[in-house]
């Protein structure tokens, strides 16, 4: 498996984080046969994971990601998308994913199923279809809408307005001395795109992951691209100060909670249950004059103000 600093890289769990943040656009790239008729009124929601696991037992597959698209003027029925990432062409099964869909449409009850698959690597050699039958009849026929990342062109791309285009340009088709401006494509979108900047830093790690830069195309990147580089630089700094200072903070907090309760548990004993939620619930000003009010109090009633 590939990894980003040691650490292995979850490939499907990338692409549900991005499916489930961006849905709409999801369905726009991977399955356009169906966007068309998915306009602004159309609320696409995720299926509730825990409602799968609950009904699908051991046959749950937690990294499919099964998308509600809900008319709300009532004029169509809900339609259930599943979007299945797969790194390895070999891996996919067509009876397996057709044996899921089976069992989706028989928990939501209903036959209006969209299955996709999304290819990161192809041998364009995946089976497309599924059918059961016999010389003289097919009794179940079942196909899906095939997504190949490396058989879309990354040129036809370079401008969408769709955030997971421009996120994936890299899983595209380009040539060799492209590769600078596919990762300078795609952080240009993804800071024009994605007005949040705790996105913009988690996506910008998804570039990252995905166009693989080494030490001599970053620098490389750097001159030729200032603007972009600048402005995820700059962006990538502030919120990861941000951390740091939050980090701090937390930790200051966690160290008065700590020494006060040592301080309780040495003057009144052990802790009840209601002192012990009003310690969690409380803020650092709360927390600063319990400590100072500790030595006078003379009960942990009196001290925490139970029932205040």
């Amino acid at each position: 498996m590939p990894r980003k600093n040691g650490t292995p890289i979850s490939h499907d769990q990338n692409f549900k984080n991005l499916i489930l943040d961006y849905p709409r656009q999801a369905i726009e790239l991977f399955s356009p046969q169906e966007a068309a008729d998915l306009d602004d009124s159309v609320r696409i929601v995720p299926l509730r994971q825990e409602q799968l696991k609950e009904r699908l037992g051991e046959r749950f597959r937690e990294l499919d990601v099964p998308l509600l698209a809900e008319w709300s003027d009532g004029r169509r029925e809900t339609l259930l998308f599943v979007l299945e990432e797969e790194t390895s062409p070999s891996r996919f099964s067509v009876h397996r994913l057709a044996h899921y869909c089976l069992d989706l449409a028989d928990l939501c009850q209903t036959t209006r199923v969209v299955p996709v698959v999304i290819f990161l690597n192809t041998n364009s050699q995946e089976a497309d279809s599924l059918v059961l039958g016999s010389e003289r009849y097919d009794y179940l026929s079942f196909r899906y809408i095939r997504c190949a990342l490396p058989e879309l062109e990354a040129e036809d791309h370079w401008d969408s307005n769709n955030l997971i285009a421009r996120l994936c340009l890299s899983l595209m088709h380009w040539h060799e001395n492209q590769k600078l401006e596919v990762y300078a494509r795609a952080t240009r979108g993804l800071s024009t795109l994605e007005p949040d900047p705790e996105k913009q830093l988690k996506y910008l790690d998804f570039i990252d992951i995905y166009t693989a830069l080494d030490d001599n195309e970053m620098e490389l990147y750097q001159q030729q691209y200032p603007q972009e580089s600048n402005t995820m630089a700059s962006l990538s700094d502030r919120l990861r100060a941000e951390g740091v200072e939050e980090g701090m903070q937390k930790g200051m907090h966690e160290g008065v909670e700590g020494t006060l309760r040592k301080q309780i548990q040495l003057k009144f004993g052990p802790i009840p249950a209601w002192a012990d939620e009003r310690l969690k619930a409380a803020t650092d000003e709360q927390l600063d004059r319990w400590v100072i009010n500790i030595l006078a109090a003379e009960s942990l009633e009196a001290l925490l103000g139970e029932g205040q």
